[in-house]
């Protein structure tokens, strides 16, 4: 993301890990997990949409990490259809997480499902178990692809954020995903999938929420 960021890497279950990872200026609030957008369609840790959510994790006191699923950017094993890349996400946050350090998981487009998925995986593991710290405090999804995905259930402060004229994840679908949840969406006029030109806007929405979330608690 800039100059700053620190690059390794994670064992994970189908081989090596590339990773990223970006502090804030002083004592960080939390760690960030951002998953990246579709492995086969040209998806990163260093799309932008995902650096827009790292920036703004950054500027609210989180330690961000970031990931590149198996197959992609230098990561080790080959794609598995969106269930090994949950496994993926789950290794590198073990790898990375202190005990009682609290967390949000974030996730674009392909990477708003893994990161449904983890969350949910982390909820329901008992206290004791091999999560340290336990459920995440925050979801963040940014055209989750629900037309795609078993995008899961998620709590009922998610931030889920689309476009209105999303032409790869339609937003009619993203509404009838949320609606048995009573899920609430911000709609950004005018923004496709990818946000282009809306950036900005959507590091504001995300700051914001993520922001007074931090001072109600």
């Amino acid at each position: 993301m800039n100059a700053r960021t620190r690059r390794g890497s994670v064992a994970g279950p189908a081989g090596q890990l590339m990773t990223a990872i970006d502090e804030p200026a002083g004592t960080p609030v939390g760690l960030a997990l951002l998953c990246h957008p579709h492995p086969l369609h040209g998806g990163t840790m260093d799309n932008k949409v995902v650096q827009t959510l790292a920036r703004a994790c950054v500027a609210l006191g989180y330690t961000v990490l970031r990931l590149n699923f198996r197959g992609v950017g230098g990561s080790e094993g080959t794609w598995d259809e969106g269930s090994g890349e949950i496994d993926d996400a789950q290794a590198v946050l073990l790898a990375h997480r202190a005990a009682g350090q609290p967390l949000v998981i974030a996730g674009f487009s392909f990477g708003g499902y893994v990161a449904s998925q983890l969350a949910a995986r982390l909820a329901a593991w008992p206290a004791d178990a091999r999560a340290p710290g336990g459920a995440a405090q925050r979801l963040v999804l940014v055209g989750p692809a629900v037309s795609r995905f078993d995008v899961a259930p998620v709590p009922s402060d998610t931030l889920v954020i689309h476009g209105e004229i999303d032409d790869v994840v339609p937003l009619l679908a993203v509404l009838d995903w949320a609606r048995p949840q009573a899920l609430p969406i911000v709609v950004v006029p005018g923004a496709g999938h990818f946000f282009h030109g809306q950036l900005p806007l959507l590091k504001t929405i995300v700051t914001r929420a993520l922001s007074a979330r931090t001072e109600a608690h």
